[in-house]
């Protein structure tokens, strides 16, 4: 017997390691192997007169990943590969947040108790841009076809992703009937819902980082489904069950628009209607998440490798925007946020800050009066004095409240306003200057309140 130490690159996620070691343990000659992700290596022991190593590099090459001659931890890292990749990343997080958010935000419909459940299916129909851009990376990694797979017919090719979907939607489910069950016992401050997002943002940063490959130390702090998940997916692979196991999974995951429906969920206070909710909405989501998965099953392993790296860099870039959420909904700016102004202003006349148009000032008793219109995508920034009360009146005309401006969230002042038609009263005393940023309840639709003396 043997005992070699082999060196990889090219793993990406857990799953990589995972997915090595089980091939090498399958070949005849090998006594046992131990794959590491984190260390970028296996240790591999076997039988020489059975099977060269030569012959066990090659089981790891035709999984597309690489064997090195040295420890990658002792190779310095490739600054110019990761000066591009950050800036990248930044690029398409400016890009997100500016451009594409205020346009997203105004596409969620509003889901108001008692809608019917083809709204709700249209609502997932809309949604599942959002999850291509949140759940792509994982669907491609459950879909792309295994070496057995290969060469099957075009109809089992699909067998992969209609398991994943049908995880989610059953997962979906489930979760709905659950808080539909909880009723109003539920409910979840902007704080609460801020730090959720942060977390989530830091996970999302380092999981896009690491399948890029630029610091390998941050493999150490990988965020892992728990063992006992990993073995069940890891036994159920032959039989092609991953996918499915993986979809279940899904539907625990953090996310905007599915934090909405599953509020939505809860204020039917009913496991049925709960469940059915979330099953439309489910079903709306599947299409597009389905037609991601069969393109995948028919490409390549070496071009699907490539769009994983493209989604990686938009998993980095929607943490970024994720932990900028979850600042601004915990009260706190977000790092980034001066930096995405300032380049944003460069090519636009007008940012988030410098929006005033339609907002009206007056002083009536001793009360400032700011009068407002709200847009389905856009709060206005206002400016009022210090030490002075304020009554702020927004007027929301027909049409104009969706899903993610209908409740508005001002962290400095402990206010959280459900917006509805007509007109809203928001009344507080700003008692120190400053720049204060506000949200949606998604921390989607941001502004600012700019208090001076």
């Amino acid at each position: 017997m043997e005992t070699n130490i082999i060196y990889i690159g090219g793993m990406t996620c857990i799953n990589c390691q995972n997915r090595i070691e089980k091939a090498l343990r399958a070949v005849a000659g090998i006594k046992s192997a131990s794959v590491s992700y984190q260390d970028s290596k296996a240790i591999v022991v076997y039988d020489g007169a059975v099977i060269s190593l030569k012959e066990i590099y090659a089981v790891i090459e035709k999984l597309n990943y690489l064997v090195l001659d040295e420890n990658p931890k002792k190779q310095p890292l490739d600054i110019s590969r990761i000066i591009a990749m950050l800036i990248i990343i930044l690029a398409l997080y400016i890009v997100i947040w500016q451009m594409g958010f205020s346009a997203l935000s105004g596409a969620f419909p509003t889901a108001e108790f008692g809608m019917g459940y083809a709204m709700l299916f249209v609502i997932g129909l809309i949604t599942s841009f959002h999850c291509i851009a949140m759940c792509g990376g994982i669907n491609l990694s459950q879909c792309i076809p295994r070496k057995k797979q290969i060469g099957a017919n075009k109809i089992s090719s699909l067998h992969p992703s209609l398991l994943y979907n049908l995880g989610r939607i059953v997962s979906y489910t489930i979760v709905g009937a659950i808080v539909g069950g909880l009723g109003s016992l539920i409910s979840f401050s902007g704080a609460m819902r801020g730090i959720v997002q942060i977390a989530a943002g830091i996970f999302m940063v380092i999981m896009g980082v690491n399948m890029l490959g630029l610091f390998p130390f941050l493999r150490s702090i990988v965020p892992r489904l728990p063992k006992i998940f990993t073995q069940k997916i890891d036994s159920q692979k032959g039989s092609g069950k991953s996918p499915l196991y993986i979809g279940l999974l899904n539907g625990l995951m953090p996310c905007g628009p599915l934090q909405a429906m599953q509020i939505y969920a809860l204020s039917t206070a009913s496991v049925l209607h709960g469940a059915l909710s979330m099953f439309f909405f489910s079903l709306g989501t599947a299409p597009l998440m389905f037609g991601l998965g069969a393109l995948s099953s028919i490409l390549s392993r070496k071009f699907t490798n490539k769009v994983m790296s493209i989604g990686a860099v938009l998993v980095a870039a929607l943490g970024l925007t994720m932990f900028s959420q979850g600042l601004t909904l915990s009260g706190w700016t977000a790092p980034l946020d001066a930096v995405s102004d300032a380049i944003y202003n460069r090519f636009n006349s007008q940012t988030m800050d410098m929006s005033e148009d339609d907002t009206e000032y007056s002083i009536e008793n001793g009360v400032q009066i700011v009068r407002s219109t709200l847009s389905s995508g856009r709060y206005p920034s206002i400016t009022v004095e210090a030490n002075i009360p304020v009554k702020w009146i927004i007027d929301a005309p027909q049409g104009s409240i969706n899903g993610c401006n209908n409740r508005m969230q001002i962290p400095e002042y402990g206010i959280e306003h459900k917006f509805v038609y007509g007109g809203n009263i928001i009344e507080f005393v700003p008692s120190k200057t400053g720049k204060f940023r506000y949200s949606c309840w998604m921390g989607m639709i941001r502004s600012v309140i700019i208090v001076t003396q």
